[in-house]
């Protein structure tokens, strides 16, 4: 068994039967990443949804939006530039909380390890 199956997908049927109005504003809410007619054309919406997509580790929203976004018209590209973005920023986070750990651990209290002798 492996837990990344797109055929795992045909089971949200299954949300709309255990919850029907959640699953009905959910999918209301999705439907905003594909829409036409925004100021952010389809193909630009689908590539900052593989961006997302990305960095939130999500492989059934990666398999979705990359089908969307080659359906409008992307490249392979734009697609790997858009992964590439998302790593960046990833990493940029990452640094950046560093710097807080920096200054979390200037600002704290000295504290005695544990395990140091009383003397």
């Amino acid at each position: 068994m492996h837990y990344h199956d797109s055929e795992d997908l045909k089971r949200l049927g299954e949300f709309k039967q255990l919850a029907p109005t959640e699953f009905s504003a959910f999918v209301d809410f999705d439907k905003t990443v594909g829409r036409d007619g925004g100021a952010i054309p389809r193909k630009y919406r689908e590539l900052i949804a593989i961006a997302v997509a990305c960095t939130t580790q999500c492989p059934y929203c990666l398999d979705v939006h990359t089908h969307a976004a080659k359906g409008a018209g992307a490249t392979r590209e734009e697609v790997t530039e858009a992964a590439l973005l998302a790593a960046a920023l990833r990493a940029g986070a990452a640094v950046t909380h560093g710097a807080l750990a920096v200054k979390l651990f200037d600002l704290a209290a000295a504290v005695k390890p544990a395990n140091a002798s009383s003397r």
